[in-house]
């Protein structure tokens, strides 16, 4: 089973490793750990590894760059993606005084220049911005974009909780690879709001991140929300003979948009359960199951 797509002309795994919890807002990873976990998930076929600058107040990076660092072989291996435009207020950049967005072409081009040089890489294979400023300029994006890809720093880029709108802006003046969105049975926004409908039209593979909405259908007090959804995966996990958040998964996967899952978690064997979900083929009816657990109500 091939679990390789297109994301514009670059190939990411149908999978992906989601970095934001392996520095210090998180798991807190050792460099020989990082290693390891690198290595798990290529073994599986998890090949592209999401971060961003941000991550771990700046760090995480640095992390998975330093565990690069002790095995260069793996960098062939893999796809990098990382984000920049969000300024955070910490020790680690004293000179910010109010979280705020910068998407100037300077900044974006320094982030760029720090990414490569914190991850131990040469060039990044997927550059996203992070989240859509109200004073981007789309034009000068658009330079920044093009200056890094003339000069062999960066692959190819794309945007992160963009709208339509902003998508459609900044996609005419720089192809765009990937909209790396929320999105699960608690956050159905993208299915509805035209986002995931656009990256049909447009052809690039959407990234959704909290797919299993931050460990939310795990808790042992679920919100009412949660428990109908979760009875309806609970029934369909034994039907399959899988797990729930397999059932979850797949839901997710079934969209004609190709969503690439953004798997968060530390632990191979939750990983390798993403991506033995890849195997499962619920129906359309029982998708819609899971739709009405969540709306509460039929469709129409």
């Amino acid at each position: 089973m091939s679990i390789k797509v297109s994301c514009q002309d670059s190939i990411c795994s149908r999978i992906v490793a989601g970095c934001m919890n392996w520095g210090e807002w998180g798991a807190n990873l050792t460099i020989d750990q990082a290693q390891e976990l690198i290595e798990g998930c290529l073994a599986v076929d998890v090949t592209t590894f999401d971060h961003a600058d941000i991550y771990g107040h700046y760090t995480t990076e640095t992390l998975f760059g330093n565990a690069l660092k002790k095995q260069p072989s793996l960098r062939e291996k893999m796809q990098l993606v990382t984000k920049c435009g969000i300024k955070l207020v910490t020790p680690n950049r004293p000179d910010t005084v109010i979280q705020s967005y910068n998407t100037s072409k300077d900044y974006i081009i320094s982030c760029a220049e720090q990414s490569l040089q914190n991850l131990n890489t040469d060039y990044i294979d997927l550059f996203l911005i992070h989240r859509p400023s109200p004073l981007m300029n789309p034009e000068e994006i658009a330079e920044a974009f093009t200056k890094l890809k003339n000069e062999g720093k960066v692959l190819h880029f794309g945007v992160s909780n963009f709208t339509i709108q902003q998508f459609e802006m900044l996609h005419k003046f720089i192809p765009l690879a990937t909209n790396q969105i929320e999105v699960s049975p608690l956050h159905l926004d993208p299915f509805i709001d035209g986002t995931l409908d656009q990256c049909i039209t447009e052809h690039v593979k959407p990234m959704g991140y909290s797919t299993l909405a931050g460990r939310k259908f795990f808790m042992k007090q679920p919100e009412d929300r949660v428990v109908r959804i979760n009875k309806v995966v609970n029934m369909l996990s034994e039907k399959y003979n899988v797990t729930s958040d397999q059932i979850l998964t797949s839901w997710i996967i079934k969209h004609p948009s190709g969503i690439l899952p953004v798997i968060g978690s530390t632990k191979i064997n939750r990983i390798k359960s993403a991506v033995d979900a890849l195997a499962i083929k619920i129906t359309d009816e029982e998708w819609f199951m899971i739709w009405v657990a969540s709306t509460g109500k039929e469709v129409a």
